[in-house]
């Protein structure tokens, strides 16, 4: 294990970056596929099993091109652990909250995911974070939750569980797959992960496929298509890369910026109103972030790893 030089550092920060722009669409586009209490439109059941689905059969193409070969044995118990975690566990906790909450709501109480992917890292990958880099990470986590207790007026909602559900899924499941992608190229993980669960989501996919497919509004199917695509394929591409080339628990924290994100988003897709307050906490997470990449990373055994094994 070696320390990650400067370059790879901002690689791993600027494709963690492009991963996030990409995942903070997630939200308001499933909120666009699945609809709200009132006027409901793909069941999260569906959405779940379906994302997977196309993305499975998008990267059937990919690895055959590719010529992929298959992972190792020792890599089975790190794509398992990835693909409950961000083929199941994320997806349907978040469709499934977000019929009860806003976009916004949602993206809010998202922003613990870098702090809770830190925290898995540090346990799972043996790390030690520097002093400072907890400062700034904690900073950040308590940025996030004191906007989110403003906006939801001290209380928790019932969807909060979905979303923490949500959370905790997201963390396991982006460490172990940076823990793949440490040893093999991070497109192929992705793609291995999709192709290995097939066999599940796609036949549940063609089982939930909805009755009244024809009275889904086109943007339900436009939420659908995005979070198929990008959500659940190519921001992985950028994102496990970025955690691999600049260390988990550095460039994770770029995703402190993904709630922010998805609160601007939401305005222009769902017509949301855009809380002035969002944009000045975007403005001092990005301050934090900007610190945070600067502090060190050890872990057991060695001076100065990238934070992936």
């Amino acid at each position: 294990m070696i320390a990650p030089s400067a370059a790879d550092v901002t690689r791993g920060l600027l494709l963690g970056a492009a991963g996030v722009a990409m995942f903070a669409m997630t939200l308001p586009m499933t909120r666009l596929a699945v609809g709200d209490a009132a006027a409901p439109q793909l069941e999260p059941a569906f959405v779940t099993a379906g994302r997977a689905a196309v993305a499975g059969l998008l990267s059937v193409l990919v690895l055959w091109a590719m010529r992929a070969p298959r992972p190792a044995r020792r890599h089975a118990p790190s794509l398992l652990v990835s693909g409950l975690g961000t083929v199941v566990g994320f997806p349907l906790c978040l469709a499934m909250a977000l019929r009860e909450v806003d976009a916004t709501h949602a993206a809010v109480v998202s922003g613990t995911i870098p702090l809770a992917t830190a925290l898995v890292a540090a346990w799972s990958l043996r790390q030690r974070p520097s002093a400072a880099f907890w400062a700034c990470a904690l900073a950040g986590f308590g940025l996030v939750l004191g906007y989110a207790a403003w906006q939801g007026g001290g209380r928790l909602l019932a969807a909060d569980a979905w979303l923490l559900g949500a959370v905790l899924s997201t963390a396991f499941g982006y460490v172990a797959g940076a823990r793949v992608s440490a040893q093999m190229p991070a497109s192929q993980v992705i793609c291995w992960i999709l192709v290995f669960s097939l066999p599940f989501t796609l036949p549940a996919a063609l089982w939930l496929w909805p009755q009244g497919a024809a009275a889904v509004r086109p943007s339900a199917w436009l939420g659908f298509a995005y979070v198929s695509v990008f959500s659940m394929w190519l921001g992985f591409f950028a994102w496990y890369r970025g955690l691999a080339l600049g260390g988990v628990v550095r460039v994770s924290q770029v995703q402190l910026l993904q709630p922010f994100l998805a609160i601007l988003f939401a305005v222009p897709v769902l017509g949301e109103p855009l809380d002035p307050a969002a944009v000045a906490c975007a403005l001092a997470v990005i301050a934090i972030v900007f610190v945070s990449r600067r502090t060190a990373v050890r872990a057991a055994g060695a001076a100065d790893p990238k934070g992936t094994p």
